[in-house]
C-alpha cells in the first residue's frame, strides 16, 4: 500500500485494550491482551492504546509485552495512557521502552463543570498543568498526544487556549473526546471546525476525536469530524467501552470505504478515487471482531452493523429474490470484503498437523507450537462428531482452547439425567488445586442449573450468575455452541467462555472458567491486602 500523508488518510486509533476494556465484565489478563494485539496488528490499525499503565502493575506488564512483542519497527504506533500527572507520565514511558514506535497519551478535564466537581482546579490550573505535563511527556518520547477531557462540554474559547499550549509545549496530535456522548453530529463538526479556525498552531498537530455512544450517535459524529478536519479516530472493535460503548472500528472503516467517494471531496482527493482512506485490512475485521467477543465476554447483537450474525442475512422474500438475482439490490457491500466466508475445510478425522496449521494459517491464524497442539488435538475431537467443519467451527475451536485463563479447578467429568417428567440432577468431578479429585452431585430446575449447583458444591468461592448465553457458530444439529458466562464478586465481573458441540459440557466447562479467573482475581486481591497490612 502506497504510504499518505495524514492529510489524505484517516489515521485508526484502537483502544479497545484501555478504554474497550473497562466495559463492566470485559477485563482481559496479559496474555489475552497480546492476543488481540496481534490481531489487531493484522488488521492494520496505526495505534494501539494498549493500557493505563499507571492504573496496576498488571495493566503495567501488560503494556509492557504489547510494545515488546507487537511494537515492531513495520508494527503500529504502541501508546500507553497517563493522566497529567508526573508519576503516570513516568509509569506510561517506561512501559512503553520496549517499543520501536511509542506514544504517550496524556490528558486533564476542562469543562467547567469537571474542574469545579472533580479537579477542583481554576482554568488558570488546569492551562498550567497542561502545558507542563505535555513537556515532560515531551521529554521521554517524540510523539505525544493530548487531550482536553469533556471537550464536548468545554467553553470553546478556553478549549482553544489549552489546545494551543499543548500544541506549543510538543503535542503532536490533540484529540477532542465527546467523552459523554452528548454532542450531535452538527455540533461536533463545528466543534472541530471551531478548533481548526481559532487554534493559531493547529497545522503543526493531527485532530483526533474520541466518544462515547451514549446517544446512538458517536460513529456518525466522526464522520462529520472527518469531514471538519479530524484525521484520527479513537475507536473500538464491536464499539465495546464504558457506558454505551465507544465508536465501533469496523462501522467506521466500512463507512469509509463504501462511501469513499463521498469523503474523498473532504480529505483532498479526486471524487472517483479508489483508494483507501485508511490502513485497515477489511478482510481482518470479522476475524477480530469474533476474537474480541470470545475473549471479553462480550457477545455482538445479531442486529449489529457489519459484524452481527444477521448483517448479511436475508429472510424476507423478495429481498432474497433480489439478492439471488444481483446481489447490490440489497447489499451495499460484499460479505467477504470483511472476511466473512462459508468455506468449508476439506479436513478431517485423518488429517494431519500440517493440514490442518496450513488451514489456520489460510484464516490468518498463526499459532505458537504449544497452541497449535491443544488446537489440534480439539480439532480431532470435534472431526468425529462433525461431519462438517467450517472456517467459523476452526475460530471457534482455537479460540476456546487458546484462553489463558488459570486451570486451577478442572473439571474432569460432568454427567446429567433430565427430562420432562425427571427432575433434573448432575454429577460433577472435579481436580482441586492439590491433585485431589472430588465428586459432587445436585438437583437443579434445568441441567445447566444442577451443573452449576453441584459445581459450587464442590468449589467453594462465592459467586453471582449475571449472564448466561448460549450461541451456535454454525447452523445443523450438530453445531459448536459458544457458552458465555459472568459472575459477579463484590464490585467485580469476571467472564468464562466454552466451545463444544455438547452446550451442557460447554455449560460446565464456562462455569469453570469464569470461576478459575474468579479465584486467581480473588487470591491476588487477599495477598495484596495481607502484604500492605505486613508492610505497615
Amino acid at each position: 500500500m502506497t504510504e499518505q500523508t495524514s492529510s489524505d488518510r484517516v489515521i485508526i486509533f484502537d483502544t479497545t485494550l484501555r478504554d474497550g476494556e473497562q466495559s463492566p465484565g470485559a477485563t482481559l489478563n496479559a496474555e489475552e491482551k497480546l492476543t488481540i494485539a496481534r490481531q489487531l496488528a493484522r488488521l492494520g490499525v496505526d495505534v494501539i492504546e494498549a493500557g493505563f499503565p499507571y492504573s496496576s502493575r498488571g495493566d503495567f506488564e501488560a503494556v509492557q509485552q504489547i510494545a515488546n512483542l507487537v511494537g515492531t519497527p513495520s508494527g503500529p504506533i504502541i501508546c500507553g495512557l497517563a493522566r497529567a500527572s508526573e508519576k503516570d507520565i513516568k509509569a506510561a514511558a517506561e512501559a512503553l521502552k520496549p517499543a520501536a514506535k511509542s506514544r504517550i497519551h496524556t490528558f486533564i478535564a476542562t469543562s467547567d463543570i469537571h474542574l469545579e466537581y472533580k479537579l477542583k482546579k481554576t482554568r488558570k490550573e488546569v492551562l498550567q498543568i497542561a502545558g507542563e505535563m505535555v513537556a515532560y511527556a515531551k521529554s521521554f518520547v517524540d510523539d505525544v498526544e493530548f487531550s482536553p477531557e469533556d471537550a464536548g462540554r468545554s467553553d470553546p474559547e478556553f478549549l482553544y487556549e489549552v489546545l494551543e499550549r499543548a500544541i506549543a509545549n510538543g503535542a503532536t496530535t490533540v484529540n477532542i473526546p465527546d467523552t459523554v456522548g452528548y454532542t450531535t453530529p452538527a455540533e461536533f463538526g463545528a466543534l472541530i471546525k471551531g478548533i481548526k479556525e481559532n487554534v493559531p498552531n493547529i497545522d503543526r498537530a493531527i485532530i483526533s476525536v474520541h466518544g462515547h455512544d451514549d446517544l446512538g450517535l458517536a460513529v456518525a459524529n466522526f464522520l462529520e469530524a472527518v469531514k471538519n478536519g479530524a484525521r484520527q479516530l479513537e475507536c473500538t472493535i464491536n464499539g465495546i467501552g464504558e457506558r454505551a460503548g465507544n465508536a465501533s472500528l469496523e462501522e467506521l472503516v466500512m463507512a469509509l470505504h463504501v462511501r469513499r467517494q463521498y469523503f474523498n471531496p473532504f480529505l483532498g482527493r479526486p471524487v472517483d478515487s479508489t483508494a483507501s482512506l485508511t490502513n485497515i485490512d477489511t478482510r481482518q475485521i470479522y476475524k477480530t471482531s469474533r476474537l474480541v467477543s470470545s475473549l471479553t465476554g462480550m457477545l455482538v447483537q445479531p442486529n449489529k452493523a457489519i459484524v452481527g450474525a444477521n448483517a448479511f442475512a436475508h429472510e424476507s422474500g423478495i429481498h432474497q429474490d433480489g439478492v439471488l438475482k444481483n446481489k447490490l439490490t440489497y447489499e451495499i457491500m460484499d460479505a467477504q470484503s470483511i472476511g466473512l466466508t462459508d468455506n468449508l475445510i476439506t479436513l478431517g478425522k485423518l488429517s494431519g498437523r500440517n493440514a490442518f496449521r496450513t488451514r489456520l494459517l489460510e484464516l490468518g491464524i498463526d499459532l505458537s507450537e504449544n497452541d497449535l497442539n491443544k488446537a489440534f488435538l480439539r480439532f480431532k475431537d470435534v472431526a468425529d462428531k462433525k461431519k462438517e467443519i467450517t472456517d467459523r467451527d476452526l475460530e471457534a475451536i482455537v479460540n476456546d482452547e487458546i484462553k489463558q485463563s488459570p486451570e486451577i479447578f478442572i473439571l474432569d467429568r460432568v454427567q446429567v439425567a433430565c427430562g420432562d417428567r425427571a427432575q433434573p440432577t448432575a454429577t460433577v468431578t472435579i481436580r482441586m488445586p492439590n491433585g485431589e479429585e472430588l465428586t459432587d452431585a445436585a438437583i437443579g430446575t434445568g441441567p445447566v442449573d444442577a451443573i452449576y449447583k453441584a459445581i459450587n458444591r464442590v468449589v467453594d468461592v462465592p459467586n453471582q450468575l449475571i449472564e448466561f448465553s448460549v450461541q451456535s457458530v454454525t447452523a445443523g444439529i450438530d453445531a459448536i455452541g459458544e457458552v458465555t458466562i459472568r459472575l459477579k464478586y463484590q464490585d467485580y465481573t469476571y467472564s468464562g467462555y466454552a466451545a463444544n458441540t455438547d452446550i451442557i459440557v460447554a455449560s460446565a466447562q464456562a462455569y469453570i472458567n469464569a470461576l478459575n479467573r474468579l479465584y486467581a482475581a480473588k487470591t491476588k486481591l487477599e495477598e495484596a491486602a495481607n502484604q500492605l497490612a505486613v508492610n505497615s
